[in-house]
Parts: structure tokens; sequence; C-alpha cells
């Protein structure tokens, strides 16, 4: 991913982070997986992964986040839970078997992956960015 262009506002970075990634995801699904299924133990992979990818892909957005609970715009969890509200939900987008079992359609277009691809970033960001209203 590109840095956010200077002067960007904070929600918006974070929503095209999560719109890019979903994307990406769409497009090479087994790097998804990857980071899922290596996550899930200590090894030198996570580590490459971590420190290749992972670490300065969100250093990327990290900044913007921390800024938006600092103002109130998101709730304040810590960071890692932010990340894995971001990336959990990729595997509606990959684990196709499931995802037809649960009622995705059977046979999709590029187009059509790209647009629910589209309608989770939305979904998570919104939940996101949603703070509580007394």
């Amino acid at each position: 991913m590109a840095p956010p262009a200077p002067g960007s506002d904070d929600a918006d970075v974070v929503r095209q982070f999560v719109k890019e990634f979903y994307r990406v995801s769409i497009d090479e699904p087994y790097l998804a997986m990857l980071i899922t299924d290596e996550s899930a133990r200590e090894s030198e992979r996570l580590d490459y992964l971590y420190e290749r990818y992972i670490e300065p892909t969100f250093a990327l957005v990290l900044p913007s986040i921390k800024r938006l609970m600092a103002s109130g715009r998101m709730t304040r969890v810590p960071t890692d839970i932010v990340f894995f509200v971001i990336i959990a939900p990729v595997s509606g987008l990959v684990r196709d078997p499931l995802a037809r079992r649960l009622g995705s359609p059977e046979h999709m277009q590029h187009a059509d992956r790209l647009a629910r691809a589209e309608a989770l970033a939305k979904l998570v960001v919104d939940g996101l960015l949603a703070t509580k209203h007394e």
C-alpha cells in the first residue's frame, strides 16, 4: 500500500486501507489464508510475514487509528484488536466452501467478488468508526 497523502482525513485513511486489503485478498486469496494460518503458531515463517508484510503495512494506518481513538471518533481498544477486526472478516472473501454453505453464490465473477469486498469494507469500517451515542 502507498502511504496516505499528507493531510488526509484519518477515517478516509482507515477506509482506504481496509478496502485495499480486501481487494488484494480477492486477487491473492492465498496471502490472506497464509497470514491467518501462520499467525496461529510461533515460527520463523510468522516472523518473516510480520517483519516484511504485516508490520510495515499496518504502520501506514496505525497513526490514523490512534488519532481517531484520541479524538473519540473510534472506540479506544488495543490496536491488536483493531488489526484482528480488519483481518478476520477477510475469510468470508477467501474461504469459498464455507462461504457457499453460508449463502454465498456458487460462481461469482471478479466484479461480484470486488463488490462483496467493498460491502465488507464498508461494514467493518462503519463498525470501527461507530462510537457509543447516549
